[in-house]
């Protein structure tokens, strides 16, 4: 039996991210005017560590910045706001293409929230756990 899970090149991946991105609803998307999303192949130990994570956890993405919320006017983050989005798991996770999209767009909405504030309990009881 071979394994059907989907595997793209980076250049696809990145080209699937973009599409997914075009297809979050505009009133969410207006958010990342000022948030780099960056594609790598997974996430490194010194993230897993920092996040307080075990070595071997299965993570789609991750916001890294200042929410919204958080911010001071007169002190502005002292770094760009960054989605990452970690190729490696996703298509570990997923059992087609289609699946694969879908959960590259959930991760990303579930990042965005993150950056305008939402907690991961307040995301889960949007259905977005």
């Amino acid at each position: 039996m071979t394994d059907s899970r989907p595997q793209l090149s980076p250049k696809a991946f990145d080209r699937v991210v973009e599409e997914a991105i075009a297809r979050i609803p505009a009133e969410i998307r207006r958010h990342l005017d000022n948030v780099l999303i960056t594609v790598q192949p997974y996430p490194s130990q010194e993230l897993l560590e920092e996040l307080g994570f075990p070595p071997d956890e299965e993570l789609f993405g991750v916001y890294s910045g200042v929410p919204l919320p958080e911010r001071s006017p007169t002190d502005p983050p002292l770094y760009p706001d960054t989605i990452h989005i970690f190729q490696e798991p996703l298509e570990a996770f997923c059992l087609s293409r289609e699946e694969l999209i879908e959960e590259i767009e959930i991760t990303i909405v579930h990042e965005i929230a993150h950056f305008v504030g939402f907690s991961d309990e307040e995301l889960e009881s949007f259905g977005y756990g």
